[in-house]
């Protein structure tokens, strides 16, 4: 069963860092006006939450199988992607999303490096 988790969770870990790396090349694309923001957030805004399902299924998973300190190392990204998702969902209904975006750089530099 182990063999398995971990296969899953190895697979699951390359489509994530697979869709990091779209990310910063969809964003470097919008930085040199190759694309235009609209186009940039429809390519990207249809990934964010097959990411989110993605990394906590995983933490999930190391949860189940009681792999404590892999979960405790997931546990930080897992919590700071949902914050991320509930709290733009909720800056795009009051339309005040402006003062989050000194944190985004962070966020990102976050999550590529984790």
């Amino acid at each position: 069963m182990e063999v398995v988790v971990f296969v899953f969770s190895l697979l699951d870990c390359c489509a994530l860092i697979f869709l990091s790396v779209y990310f910063i090349i969809t964003l470097s694309d919008l930085e040199c006006d190759y694309i235009n923001a609209r186009s940039c957030c429809s390519k990207l805004n249809k990934w964010v939450i097959p990411e989110l399902v993605g990394h906590a299924i995983v933490t999930v998973l190391m949860l189940v199988s009681l792999h404590w300190f892999i979960f405790l190392l997931n546990l930080p990204v897992a919590t700071w992607n949902i914050y991320r998702n509930t709290q733009s969902r909720a800056a795009e209904v009051t339309h005040e999303g402006s003062h989050d975006q000194a944190r985004v750089p962070f966020a990102l530099f976050l999550h590529v490096s984790l």
